[in-house]
Parts: C-alpha cells; sequence; structure tokens
C-alpha cells in the first residue's frame, strides 16, 4: 500500500498556525512512509471561499517548503461526484429523500430546547411511501444511519473512540439544490484521492463518526485517522489574537525562518528525546505518527524565537542579505544601493550572532544603509562629547594609514590606545556612535571593515564636527 496523506484547507482566511502544522505532520507522515502527500481546497462554501485565500493558502505551503505531489484538487470542481454518489446510496437504499420543512425542523429545535437536549433529527420519512410528498415539494437526501449498536473509531493518536449509533441522526448528504454537504464531500473526495491516511485536528472527531458511516454506506474501506490535538495559548486557553501572532503570514511578516518555524511545529505534539533542532531530512527520517501525543500543546513564543535564533544562526549569508535588503527597501530615507548591499553582506556574518529574527537583524543592519546625517539614539549622542569629539578626529587620522583590513584596522586602534593612555573601550564606544548612531553593534573592527575606508571616515567626520 502506498501511503497517501491530504491537507484539506477551506480558503475563507489567513493559514493557521494549526493548519501549517497540520500539513507539515501530513507532509512528512507521508515522506517517512515513502509515500505522497496531496493538496484539497474545500471552497464548496462560495460565499466565504476567495482566490486571494486561496493564494495565501499555496504561498504559505511553499514557504514552509511543503511540497505536493500533485495539483491541488478543488473541492468545487467535482459537486457532479459527489450528487452521483449520493443517488448511489439512494438507490441502494442507503439515503433517503426527507421532506421536512424548515417550519417542521424549527419546531423540532424548540421542543429540543424546551426538554434540555441536542437536536437530533428523527425524520418522519426514513421509512415513509414517497407517493405521500408533497406534489413539486423540495427535498434533501439523508443518509440511512445505523440506529443499533455503535459505531468506532481506531485512531492512532486518540487510540478507540466510540460512539453508540443511537446519538447521531440520519444527516443531509445532499442538500435541496443539489449541492453536497461537507461531510459526504470530504468522503467522497478521500475515497477518489485514494487517501490512506487522515491526519487532522482533533476538532473533527466527532464528524470522523459520520463520515465513516458514509463510508460504510458505500461499502468502501474507510482511512486510518489521527486527530492531533489542537494548539493552545500559554494559558491554555484556545489560540487567539490576544496570544500573539496566528497566521503563517504574520510569522513570516514578523521574521521567522520557514526551517525555523517548521521546527518548532514540529515538536509542538510530537517529540524525540530532549532533541530541538532537526533538519528537514532528520525530521523525515524520525516523524511518525505514534510519537504524537493527546494532550493539547502550548504555544511558546519565546521558544520559537530560540529556534529561530539558532536557525538565523546557521543560515546562509548570501540568502540573509538578500532578505535582509528586501526589508530595508520597505523603509524610507535609506541609500540602496550596490555599496550598501556589499557592507551589508559584509557584515552579516557578525550582525546575525545577535538576532532572533529577520527584523531584529534588519534593524541592526539598516545604519549601514543610512546616509549620512546620521541618526543618534540618544545614548549615543552622549557618548559625542567636546572632548570625544576631539578624540575621534585623532582617531580618524590613524584610521586613514591602514589598509582597512581587519587587522589593519584593529593594529591601528590599539596602537591609538595605547599612545594616548586610553583603554579601547573608551575609544571603541564614542567611535561605535559615530559609525552606526547606536551603542550596541557588532565588533567596531568589523563595522569599520564593512563601511570602507570612504564610508568610515565620512561618518567620524560628521559626528566630529
Amino acid at each position: 500500500m502506498t501511503v497517501r496523506t491530504r491537507f484539506a484547507p477551506s480558503p475563507t482566511g489567513l493559514l493557521h498556525i494549526g493548519g501549517a502544522r497540520t500539513a507539515l505532520f501530513n507532509y512528512l507522515f507521508a515522506r517517512h512512509h515513502g509515500g505522497q502527500f496531496l493538496l484539497r481546497i474545500e471552497d464548496t462554501d462560495r460565499e466565504r471561499s476567495t482566490q486571494e485565500a486561496t493564494q495565501v493558502i499555496l504561498d504559505g505551503l511553499a514557504w514552509l517548503g511543503l511540497e505536493t505531489d500533485q495539483p491541488p484538487v478543488f473541492q468545487s470542481t467535482r459537486q457532479a461526484r459527489h450528487a452521483e454518489v449520493a443517488q448511489q446510496m439512494l438507490a441502494a437504499g442507503r439515503a433517503y429523500r426527507c421532506f421536512l420543512t424548515s417550519a417542521e425542523l424549527d419546531r423540532m429545535r424548540e421542543q429540543a430546547k424546551a426538554e434540555g437536549r441536542g437536536l437530533r433529527i428523527e425524520s418522519p420519512w426514513r421509512d415513509r411511501d414517497l407517493a405521500e410528498a408533497p406534489q413539486g415539494a423540495p427535498s434533501v437526501i439523508r443518509l440511512r444511519a445505523p440506529r443499533e449498536g455503535e459505531t468506532v473509531v481506531h485512531d492512532l493518536v486518540q487510540g478507540d473512540v466510540r460512539v453508540a449509533n443511537a446519538e447521531l441522526d440520519d444527516m443531509i448528504i445532499l442538500r435541496s439544490d443539489g449541492t453536497p454537504t461537507y461531510l459526504h464531500a470530504v468522503v467522497v473526495d478521500d475515497h477518489d484521492m485514494g487517501i490512506t491516511h487522515v491526519i487532522r485536528g482533533d476538532d473533527h472527531l466527532t464528524n470522523t463518526f459520520r463520515q465513516v458511516q458514509v463510508y460504510e454506506a458505500m461499502g468502501w474501506k474507510p482511512p486510518l485517522f489521527g486527530h492531533v490535538p489542537l494548539i493552545h495559548g500559554a494559558d491554555g486557553a484556545k489560540l487567539s489574537k490576544r496570544h500573539g501572532a496566528q497566521s503563517v503570514t504574520e510569522f513570516r511578516t514578523m521574521g521567522y525562518l520557514p526551517e525555523a518555524l517548521c521546527n518548532y511545529l514540529l515538536r509542538l505534539g510530537w517529540g524525540h528525546g530532549d532533541t530541538e533542532i532537526f533538519s528537514r531530512a532528520e525530521a523525515i527520517s524520525l516523524f511518525d505518527i505514534d510519537a504524537v501525543g493527546r494532550a493539547a500543546s502550548r504555544m511558546d513564543y519565546a521558544k520559537l524565537a530560540h529556534v529561530n535564533g539558532v536557525w538565523l544562526r546557521a543560515a546562509d549569508d548570501d540568502r540573509l542579505a538578500r532578505e535582509v535588503l528586501e526589508r530595508l527597501a520597505h523603509r524610507p530615507g535609506l541609500a540602496l544601493g550596490t555599496q550598501a548591499a556589499h557592507r551589508i553582506r559584509v557584515l552579516i556574518p557578525h550582525l546575525k550572532e545577535r538576532a532572533k529574527t529577520l527584523v531584529e537583524l534588519t534593524d541592526s543592519a539598516s545604519f549601514l544603509a543610512h546616509p549620512l546625517p546620521l541618526p543618534m539614539e540618544p545614548k549615543a549622542a552622549a557618548q559625542l562629547s567636546a572632548e570625544n569629539r576631539l578624540m575621534l578626529r585623532e582617531v580618524a587620522a590613524a584610521l586613514a594609514e591602514t589598509d582597512f583590513s581587519p587587522a589593519g584596522v584593529d593594529t591601528a586602534l590599539r596602537s591609538y590606545a595605547e599612545r594616548t593612555g586610553r583603554k579601547l573601550g573608551t575609544v571603541a564606544q564614542p567611535l561605535r556612535a559615530a559609525l552606526t548612531g547606536s551603542t550596541v553593534s557588532p565588533g567596531i573592527d568589523a563595522v569599520l571593515v564593512a563601511l570602507g575606508r570612504d564610508e568610515a571616515l565620512a561618518r567620524i567626520e560628521a559626528a566630529a564636527a
């Protein structure tokens, strides 16, 4: 058997972080077992589904590196097939036409509410002669669900889960306008796509009992199910805006790397000892559904930032420089030419050691692209006293005689400090303020080399003036 998993989002909004983890688990499970990972866009809700949301999903999966093995299936294009299966069930006596009116359904709801119980539809048309149906009245097709016994799901995460069939009513599979319901369409699509394993959030578990009944009504073998606990906030409540970012788009904007986000999501509900950092190859090799826990996971944004910092320090410097330049392009007042790009690329190996996100990395690199006059943070401005401005002129003269190599710059600064009886730090801090407009930066020799002779001396002169 070839393992085939799928990710089946509805294009009604952003790609939620929980959905991204579901996609990741399906992708890794399929790759681990040498199978296929598929995508189905469940866009049958035509009022809420949008092309923009569909593109957000496609872009998000591509950014995360979760490649599918076939083009996406759009559920809305398969309505004729969904109706065909409903008609087959009707012909086989596994479904029936129901002529319950809206008024009759409202009375059932009111009675259930008055009696303090949940609504369970008991349609009088389950065994009624169709000859009694009102002429030309609209009808739906309902599943003729079993009323005795129980429906059991042998869940790969939750274990055996069962429900008494007496608790499940005859759900609608085809509406009066001929469109399928979600629970029916999903079964037909998963069967036709050859899905062997359905891995999804445990909020779908109650749906699964109904879907299993559709499989049984058609005589189809159900896939294996694995219902993964949801992601909660740090306080144990359902993840919401008050906890922080929720969508893949937000995390991308906030400067997280896709490999870091996938790494963090992998460990959110799945474990492998105390190991925290996994390459994609390692994740594929190690991931299996039996190591997914039953308890809800809690989103830890500080932990995510730590993981992102690890991946940031390991990232390719050329890639990071491109990311920084792309983000700087949206900031006004900067000079983003080839010189700035070169400076950023030279200093990236030093800048990334202090950053946890691309936003932090961009912030720390922005001084390299800022034209004179350089904006000064208050603490940096305080370093430019009259005495220190005089010192900066002397430092500039000493630096002008070097070749501006790392060794040459270091030697010039140390020689100047020794010659004038100063500690190196008392020289470096005013110099850092003059060069960066801040009191925090990589090593001053690395900053000087990245700026280059002409720009560095121009900045020192401007500060000294």
